[in-house]
Formats: structure tokens, sequence, C-alpha cells
């Protein structure tokens, strides 16, 4: 290196390697993005990060005067990988368009021109009007070096109007990506034509490609995350979907028998049980937070239903003052559903079952007690299974929680919390 204008390319190559390998090490480590695109941006800065490599390696060896062959080799192959990603930046277009490769007309022109460039590039050492190399080893453009990267400049200029032509088919971030990573390599290779700016070229490719990356991650990030919450979606309304078939024939069978017994009380179970499965029906078809009052409503239907089948041996009292906030469909029924199903002895005393609400600093509180057999906190537990799912709605529709307080033969306490601001 003989004056300054060396150091500064020695530095600009150096910085342009490192920011190569450190786009390698992030696609490496950082999750997120599908295999397709993870071996993409693997290759495209693998290519980035030898050309670089190349480059620093050839400016070493230009203090070496009997290195002259070595260095027009790694010139070669220097200037073909640096052009490379232009190609590359093609074929990640039309896989985002989902259009074939091998029927694109804009992929045949693009590997037409490289093909030109790469015949050229692979002549230059030998025809010095391209570029040619002196005894001192010093390196000077020929009056042909413009039309040398003509063919890199049209496919970078062509790759743009390709992404402007099909905007429409690409996301907001990928299309903005592909201009931030095509536009400022086009214009360095336009000037490259004219004044020698190589190893700005390397940092602009290399820089535009990690915004480009990010942004791509980014959109990576938030496709999944959409396909996440459907999934949610999914298993909230097949979570949703539990009404208990010997419920419903217990429920005809008391009808039936209530129907000569005491035809009054028989009409008014019909009324209750049509509440319930209307409520029932309407809490299924929801996708959002539903009044408090309408789920009150629906566990009101139920357990008039459960107390007419078993008169004497299930009492509920109710104290819920607290009734201005929205909870998730099919949550406090099916709570207490669990209580009355699960809290009930045939051989024991009649079953206790109480439904709370009130205001706190921070949010709703729905508390359901009864005096039951109680269960053991496993896993694989009926009841617990039926309240995580009930706690799983929760978290995702609102960020309530659940909490459950049960010992066998002791009784059960649920208590579920609504934020303030979930709850309107």
């Amino acid at each position: 290196m003989n004056n300054w204008t060396d150091y500064i390319y020695f530095f600009f190559t150096g910085a342009a390697l490192l920011l190569g390998v450190a786009g390698l090490f992030l696609i490496a480590v950082i999750p997120g993005i599908d295999r397709w695109n993870k071996r993409f941006f693997l290759n495209f800065f693998s290519v980035i990060s030898l050309s670089s490599l190349f480059d620093f390696i050839e400016m070493i060896l230009l203090s070496f005067p009997a290195m002259k062959a070595v260095i027009c080799f790694i010139l070669v192959l220097e200037t073909l990988l640096l052009s490379l990603p232009l190609p590359m930046l093609t074929v990640f277009l039309l896989h985002c368009c989902g259009e074939n490769i091998r029927s694109s007309k804009l992929f045949h022109t693009v590997l037409g021109l490289y093909a030109v460039f790469f015949v050229m590039v692979v002549s230059a050492p030998f025809i010095s009007a391209f570029a040619y190399i002196t005894p001192e080893n010093q390196y000077y453009r020929g009056e042909w070096y413009p039309f040398m990267l003509f063919p890199m400049t049209a496919t970078g200029i062509i790759d743009l109007a390709g992404i402007i032509h099909h905007r429409k088919l690409l996301s907001h971030k990928v299309f903005i990506g592909l201009l931030i990573a095509l536009i400022p390599l086009t214009a360095a290779m336009l000037v490259q034509m004219f004044v020698d700016v190589y190893p700005f070229i390397d940092i602009s490719l290399i820089i535009s490609a990690l915004t480009m990356y990010s942004l791509i991650l980014s959109d990576q990030i938030e496709h999944n995350l959409r396909q996440q919450q459907e999934i949610a979606k999914q298993q909230i309304s097949i979570t949703t979907v539990e009404m208990r078939p010997h419920f419903i024939y217990n429920t005809l069978t008391s009808i039936y028998c209530l129907c000569n017994q005491d035809p009054e009380k028989a009409r008014q179970v019909i009324l209750d049980f049509m509440t319930y499965l209307r409520r029932n029906f309407n809490a299924i078809a929801s996708s959002e937070p539903i009044p408090f009052s309408n789920e009150l409503e629906h566990t009101r239907a139920y357990l008039a239903v459960e107390q007419a089948q078993y008169e004497g041996s299930l009492f509920v009292d109710y104290d819920t003052p607290h009734i201005w906030f929205r909870i998730p469909p099919l949550t406090l029924q099916p709570i207490v559903e669990n209580a009355v199903k699960h809290g009930r002895d045939p051989y024991g005393g009649p079953l206790h079952v109480s439904i709370r609400t009130r205001k706190t600093n921070s949010g709703h509180e729905i508390t359901v007690a009864d005096d039951g057999r109680g269960f053991a906190l496993t896993n694989d537990s009926e009841p617990h299974i039926a309240l995580k799912n009930i706690r799983y709605r929760l978290e995702i529709m609102c960020g309530g929680k659940l909490t459950i307080t049960s010992n066998d033969g002791r009784g059960t306490v649920v208590t579920v919390t609504i934020p303030d601001s979930a709850a309107k």
C-alpha cells in the first residue's frame, strides 16, 4: 500500500468482509424464517463474503510482483462473485411472486446478460482494452471497461423494472426490501463504469442485503404469528364446542317425566333448556369476548335445568353485583358445569355452588366455589383438562387468568381475573 487511498480501500474491503460474516452469523442463529429464504440468504451472504475475501487477498498480493497470474485469476473470481447477487435477486423476486423460473422471460433475459458478462470478464486478462495489470502490479481499467460492466448494470435496471411490475404480488416489506437491495447496487454499478468505487459496491450490497434480510425476516415472523393466531382461533372454536351428550339426554328425559308429574315445571325446564341451547350456540359462533351478563344468563339457564333434575341436591348462591365487563364466550358456564359434574357426590349430601363477582383495582374477578368432592390437580385429570382449555382461551382472547384451588374432599375454588384493558 503506497498512499492513503490504498489504506481507505483496504479499510472498506475489510469492513465489507466483516459485515458479510456478520450477515452469515445472523442468518444462522436467528429463527423465524422459512427454509427457502434461509438457504437463499446463506448463499447470498456467502457469495458477498467470498467476493470481499478475494478483494482482500488481491490487495495483499499486489505487493508481490511475482504473483501477477494469481492476481488476475483472483480478480476474475472476485468480479464474477460480486455480480452474482443480481441474478440471485431475480430468482428471489420470481420465487416471491410464485412465478415458474424456467418459463420466466425475465430470468432468461438476466441469464443471457450474465452469460455475456461472464465471457467478457474471463477474457479480460487477455484483452487489455478491458483491463490490465502493469509489471509493477498496478491495476488499470481499459477503454472498453464500461462495456464489460454494462450487462450487470442492465440486469439491475431490468430487475428494478421487474419488481415494480410485480409489486402487487409482493408483500409491502418484501417490495421495500428488494428495492433497498437493488437501488444502491445498481447505482454503484453505474458509477463503477466510469469511476473506481469497487469497495463501495461491496459495502452497499452487504448493508442493503442486511436491511433486506431484516425486513423479510420481520415479514416472515408476522406471517408466522398470523398463522399461529389463526390456529389459536381454530383451537378456541374447537374447545368451545363442548356440550355433554348425556346432559341433553338426561334433560329431555326429565322433561318427558315432568310432562305428566308437573306440566308447569316441565314448561319452565323447557324454557331454561331453550335459553341454555341458544346461549350455547351463540357462544360457539362468537370469536370475540361477550358481555358477562350474557354468560351469566347462560349459566343460570344451565343451573336451572340441573336443579330440576337433581332437586334438593344442588343449591346455588349468586352474589354478582358487578356485571359490566366482557369475557370470552363459554367461560363461566363450563366452570360451573365442571363444578356440578365433578363436585356432586351421589352418596353424599347436597352440593352448594356459589358464584361471585367483584371489581378489583386492575380489573374484574369471578369466583366459582363449591363444597364438593374436589380433585387432585394433576395434568391428566378430567376436571383439570376442562379448566386448562378455559385458561387457554382466557389468555389468548383477553389476557385473562384462571387459578384453581382444590383438594380431595374439600371442594374447589376457581378464580377468573380479567384485566380492565380487555373487558371493555
